[in-house]
């Protein structure tokens, strides 16, 4: 098996569903190591291993690799920074890539806007994670049930019920 860019992202992508981060990790190594370019599928299989393993700052730290090696970043990439940040209790660093997301005219989905918000109420920032949950109604961003819970306890933290 060649080694190539192809077959590092599915190794990575196989590191993701299995929840192998730190193997995910050095494959991801090795693909600079053997001089092969990094794309944005591996970046963001690396990112979405190291959010779903509860390593946000590992995440950070990729997605700030990504930038200064020009790859470009995509709307999974955006929303799996996000959501490493919203499960590291690091609602600034979230709105940071939403800022990211929406200078690079990259339009979030229900995913991400989601873990923005409940990155925000989880921080104690109550008007901001409504404030998001506003803007998903005037962006017509379908809205799910995780959103819909973050918006009703946001207005439970902020008396707003």
């Amino acid at each position: 098996v060649e080694f190539n860019s192809i077959t590092v992202n599915a190794l990575i992508s196989s590191c993701e569903k299995g929840g192998e981060w730190e193997v995910a990790l050095l494959l991801f190594g090795m693909m600079a190591r053997s001089k092969i370019e990094s794309t944005t599928i591996a970046c963001n299989a690396a990112i979405s291993v190291c959010e779903k393993a509860d390593q946000w700052r590992v995440a950070l730290l990729l997605f700030e690799a990504m930038a200064k090696s020009n790859v470009e970043c995509d709307v999974i990439t955006c929303s799996a920074a996000i959501s490493a940040c919203e499960k590291g209790n690091s609602w600034v660093n979230a709105l940071q890539f939403l800022r990211t997301a929406r200078q690079s005219s990259i339009r979030l989905h229900t995913i991400g806007l989601s873990a923005a918000m409940s990155a925000c109420e989880k921080g104690g920032e109550w008007e901001k994670a409504l404030q998001l949950f506003c803007e998903m109604v005037q962006s017509r961003v379908d809205r799910n049930t995780v959103s819909f819970n973050v918006a009703i306890s946001a207005c439970e933290k902020g008396g707003e019920w």
